[in-house]
This record gives C-alpha cells, sequence and structure tokens, in this order.
C-alpha cells in the first residue's frame, strides 16, 4: 500500500474511499484481504493521525454522499480518535506510567532472546511474522491484525504490553499517543479492566480468508491485572481571544492550518515544529514521512503568501515572546512544553475536541450516544 505524505493524497483517497467502497465499509472492514487489489478499508489513518485530514471534513464529506445509517460505523471508527484523546486527556497519568515502565522495560529485554525474534519476525507463529514484515515494510498494519498482533504479543509470547505499544509507534505512520497506547491497554484488560482481547485461530482463518493454518496461540488467557485508579482530571479548557501579529507553532499532528477555526486569523509567522528526538523512538521511514508532510504543509502555505518556517523542537526555548500553539495534545510534544517550563505558551484548541472531551469520562458506547450531537455541531 502507497501512502504518499501530500494534502493532494489525502483528498483523492477519500474521495476514492467516499465513492467506492464506503457503502461495503461495515460488511469487509474486518477482513484483512485486499478486495479488487485495494484494502477493505480507508487507509486514511495516516492523514488524520497528523490533521492533513480532519475528522471534521471525512464526516461532513461521507454524509455528503452516503445516508448517515450508511456511513454510521465508519463515522464511529473516525470519531474514536476523538475519543481516545479525549479520554487520555482526562487520565494524563496513563501516559506518564506508560513512559516510566518502558525505559524500565527497554533496560530490561534489550537482550531478550525472545524478545529480539519476536520483533525481528522469527517467531514460530506464520502470520505473527508476515504482520512484523508487512508492519515494517510499508509502516501500515490492518486494524483487525493490529488486535491479534497485540494479543498474541501480550498473551501467547507474554511479553510487555509497553513494548509492543512502543513497537507500533517506531514504525506506524499513523501512530498516535492515545489510540495506540490505550488500545494496547484494551487488549491487554487493563483499559477495561477484566475485559480483555484474546486473538482465536477461527477468527484469523475466517477475517484472512484461510491463509493461515495450523495457527497455535494462547486462547485461554486472563486479563493483565493493573492495581492502580486513575483519577479523572478536571480541566478547564477555553481558548482565549487572539491578540496582535503574534506567531503559532504547529507541530506534526495538526498539519493543515486553511482548515483550521483559525485560517481567518493574521499571525506575525507559522512555525512548523519537528521532534525526531523521543523517548518512543521513531524509524527514519516515519521521521522522513513526518517530514515530507510538514514540508507540504509549508509548500500550501507559500502558495498562499503565508510567511512560515520550519524549526527543530529544541528551538522553540529560543523563542523570547509570547506565542500560540495548536495543542498538541498528551504525547511527547506536550512534554517537551511542561518540562521546559515554556510560560509564554497560549494554547488554541480545536472546537470540536472541547466540546466531544466533555463526553469522554467514561467508556465509548456512552460517548457514542452524542455522536449524533457531535455530528449536528460540527459536520
Amino acid at each position: 500500500m502507497t501512502i504518499k505524505p501530500t494534502r493532494i493524497e489525502a483528498k483523492k483517497k477519500l474521495t476514492y474511499f467516499i465513492e467506492e467502497k464506503l457503502v461495503n465499509y461495515s460488511k469487509l472492514r474486518n477482513f484483512k484481504i485486499d478486495i479488487d487489489d485495494k484494502t477493505t478499508t480507508s487507509n486514511l489513518s495516516p492523514y488524520i493521525t497528523h490533521g492533513i485530514l480532519s475528522e471534521n471534513e471525512v464526516v461532513r464529506e461521507s454524509l455528503k454522499k452516503h445516508s448517515y445509517l450508511t456511513s454510521e460505523k465508519f463515522i464511529q471508527e473516525i470519531l474514536w480518535r476523538i475519543y481516545w484523546r479525549g479520554w487520555l486527556e482526562l487520565r494524563p497519568q496513563v501516559w506518564k506510567n506508560y513512559l516510566k515502565n518502558l525505559k524500565k522495560l527497554k533496560d530490561e529485554f534489550k537482550d531478550n532472546k525472545k524478545y529480539i525474534q519476536v520483533t525481528e519476525g522469527n517467531s514460530n507463529i506464520e502470520c505473527f511474522n508476515d504482520w512484523v514484515k508487512e508492519l515494517k515494510e510499508s509502516n501500515y498494519l490492518h486494524n483487525h491484525a493490529r488486535m491479534w498482533f497485540a494479543s498474541i504479543w501480550i498473551f501467547t509470547f507474554n511479553l510487555p504490553w509497553e513494548l509492543g505499544a512502543a513497537f507500533f509507534m517506531k514504525y506506524l505512520y499513523d501512530g498516535d499517543t492515545a489510540s495506540n497506547t490505550l488500545s494496547w491497554r484494551w487488549v491487554a484488560g487493563i483499559q477495561t479492566k477484566g475485559k480483555h482481547y484474546l486473538a482465536k485461530e477461527w477468527n484469523i482463518k475466517k477475517f484472512t480468508n484461510e491463509k493461515y493454518k495450523k495457527i497455535v496461540i494462547n486462547e485461554n488467557a486472563l486479563p493483565i491485572k493493573e492495581n492502580i485508579e486513575y483519577s479523572i482530571i478536571n480541566k478547564e479548557l477555553k481558548n482565549q481571544k487572539i491578540e496582535g501579529n503574534k506567531k503559532l507553532l504547529i507541530f506534526e499532528n495538526n498539519l493543515f492550518f486553511e482548515n483550521s477555526e483559525y485560517n481567518d486569523k493574521i499571525f506575525e509567522k507559522i512555525i512548523i515544529v519537528k521532534n525526531d528526538n523521543r523517548k518512543n523512538s521513531l524509524c527514519k521511514k516515519v521521521i522522513n514521512f513526518k517530514n515530507d508532510l510538514i514540508n507540504d504543509q509549508l509548500n500550501r502555505l507559500n502558495k498562499k503568501s503565508i510567511s512560515c518556517d520550519i524549526i527543530n523542537i529544541d528551538d522553540i526555548k529560543k523563542i523570547k515572546e509570547d506565542f500560540y500553539i495548536f495543542y498538541p495534545y498528551v504525547g511527547e510534544n506536550l512534554d517537551f512544553i511542561n518540562l521546559n517550563n515554556l510560560t509564554k505558551v497560549n494554547f488554541l484548541y480545536r472546537e470540536i475536541d472541547l466540546f466531544a472531551w466533555q463526553y469522554c469520562n467514561k467508556g465509548f458506547f456512552n460517548f457514542k450516544n452524542y455522536i449524533p450531537k457531535i455530528i449536528q455541531k460540527f459536520c
């Protein structure tokens, strides 16, 4: 699968999916097979992760062509990302504990033979090895395969879920702090306590069209236990009035300024921030993909005669005056801002996030009840 790092390509994929594939999405989405040389899902997640396509835009364009009933399952999957982000924003300690555990586990497992074999695709499970190879070569993996992968990693190989989440983030073009971390926690059985996801041989066979035979995996494991209760942090999040010609900083998850609520505001300069040095390390291909998307945003802004520049994240500390930042969400970019006590920062939030996050204090099924309300207001 080819994922070209441009807004033009993102729009093409969105249009193709809506016109040709959306009508059968609900029926076919769990199949990890190619139909007519095209996948059963939209493959839009690398663009949504980086803000090249917004959730609002994807939902709005889908409803132009199809009814809500036809689009409902697809819309739910799109808005999962907003839900996961909101859930993590209310419980940021989950992310902090993940990084703390990850640092310890990396040292503990760096010479572990099983861990090395698994991450190199040299295990005794053929389908898992194929997914490792696919992940490293295409930097993408079908969602159903991600669930199988995580289940086998945790319950058959008995490897820590934190290392699996880091492995995904290293190679995925659509790696998202909230979606990735919380999905791995969900498979393990600690996101929804006592409810885990176990891959089954029959399920893998069915949804890969009988591609694999004799899949020997642990189908009877108990959920992982975590004796931590995460309290909800009540955040008073709101947008301030934009005053004066100040700089606006955007990170790689908000790379479509032209489609933002702030595209009519006057900023002294728009500065796109690169972050190639992370605790959850990224492979070279993912770094290059992000940098290509950054350059694509730069080119689009230049064509509109908007003053724009690219800097490395450490250079933010050199900015002396007050400035605005598109809120980067809980994750490594926000960690950098907080750890360096950058007090001159004024965050700008997406209105859809501020509205939808009030419904993220419970599970997704509760959030799902408010999706029509979210759509009516923003799409």
